[in-house]
C-alpha cells in the first residue's frame, strides 16, 4: 500500500555525535509507527465476526482502510471456557509501520499485533478490575514508576523499554528481564547502547519492588510462577504524540528472556503492547493467520 504520510518526527540527535558516521547509520534504522487500537469479535470457530477501530475520525484513512481490508480474513485459536470454544470479545492493539519508498510515498503494513482483555489503556483498565475484582488473572498492587536517570534526561533520551516480570506465589518479583528498548534519539551505537542501559536499569530496579496480586481462581491459580509484560516509557511532558499521529523510534533488539519456554508469548516482538499496562503471558488470543495479507 502507498500513501503520503505526515510524519511527527521525535528522534533528536545527540550531542556530539553530529558529525561520526555511527549516527547516520542508525537513522537508517528509524521506523515511523503507529498504534492502533480497538476491539474483535471473534465466534466460536476462531473467525471475526466484527470489529471496532477506536477514534477513527483521528486516523488517516489509509490507516482505517488497512485494518478494515485486514480484519474480516483474520483467524484464531478459538478461546476456551470450561474446556470448550466459546465466542469472545476482545481488545486489539495494533502496531503499524511505515516504510519510506520515496520522496512523497511510504509503504504501510501491520507489524505486531495484540488482542486481549489488557490491551485496554490502564485507565480503562483499573476501572474494570474494580468492577470484576478478577481472581483469575495477575493484576497490579503497587507499581511506582521508575525516576527518570539523570544523565538520560540531560541528554534528552526518549524511549520505552519492554520488560518481562517474574511473579511468585506470594505477589511479589522474583526476577525482571529486559526484552526490547527502543529509543527516539540518534546517536552512534555505542551511544544508542549505553542509552538503551541507562533507561533499562531504573525501570528493573523500580520492578523489583513492585507487588501483585495473583490468580485464586482458573486455569493458571496452581503455578509456580507467572510471567507478565510491562511497557515502561520515558517521555518528556507534553511531547507524546496525539493519537492517529505517527512516531519514528530506532528498535532496539530483541533479547530472549530466561523463562522463554514457559511463555507463550516468546519470540514475538512487545512493540504492540501500550504503555501503561501489564499483559499476562498467554493471555492474549493466538492469531493463526498473518496480520496482512499479500
Amino acid at each position: 500500500m502507498r500513501a503520503r504520510v505526515l510524519m511527527w518526527l521525535a528522534l533528536v540527535l545527540l550531542a556530539g555525535a553530529a558529525h561520526a558516521a555511527g549516527p547516520r547509520a542508525v537513522r537508517e534504522q528509524a521506523e515511523s509507527s503507529m498504534l492502533v487500537t480497538g476491539m474483535v469479535l471473534v465466534d466460536a470457530g476462531g473467525s471475526v465476526e466484527g470489529w471496532e477501530i477506536d477514534q477513527r475520525e483521528k486516523l488517516p484513512d489509509y490507516v482505517v482502510n488497512l485494518v478494515e481490508r485486514s480484519a474480516p480474513v483474520w483467524k484464531f485459536e478459538p478461546a476456551l471456557v470450561d474446556g470448550r470454544p466459546h465466542a469472545v470479545k476482545a481488545r486489539m492493539s495494533l502496531r503499524l509501520v511505515a516504510e519510506k519508498l520515496d520522496n512523497d510515498n511510504y509503504r504501510i503494513a501491520i507489524s505486531n499485533g495484540y488482542f486481549g482483555r489488557e490491551a485496554l489503556d490502564s485507565k480503562a483498565r483499573r476501572a474494570l478490575d474494580r468492577e470484576e475484582a478478577p481472581s483469575d488473572r495477575v493484576a497490579s498492587r503497587v507499581m511506582r514508576p521508575p525516576g527518570y536517570p539523570e544523565t538520560a534526561l540531560q541528554m534528552g533520551a526518549r524511549g520505552t523499554v519492554y520488560l518481562v516480570v517474574r511473579i511468585g506465589r506470594d505477589g511479589a518479583v522474583e526476577d525482571v528481564a529486559v526484552e526490547q528498548v527502543n529509543l527516539r534519539v540518534v546517536g552512534s551505537e555505542n551511544q544508542m547502547r549505553r542509552l538503551r542501559d541507562m533507561l533499562s536499569k531504573p525501570a528493573v530496579v523500580a520492578a523489583r519492588k513492585w507487588t501483585f496480586t495473583v490468580p485464586t481462581t482458573g486455569e493458571s491459580a496452581d503455578q509456580d510462577y507467572w510471567l507478565v509484560r510491562v511497557p515502561v516509557d520515558y517521555e518528556f511532558a507534553g511531547e507524546k504524540p496525539r493519537y492517529g499521529q505517527w512516531q519514528a523510534y530506532i528498535p532496539g533488539p530483541y533479547q530472549r528472556h530466561p523463562w522463554h519456554e514457559d511463555d507463550a508469548d516468546a519470540d514475538r516482538s512487545p512493540d504492540a503492547l501500550a504503555d501503561g499496562g501489564i499483559y499476562e503471558a498467554g493471555r492474549g488470543l493466538k492469531l493463526l493467520t498473518p496480520l496482512q495479507q499479500g
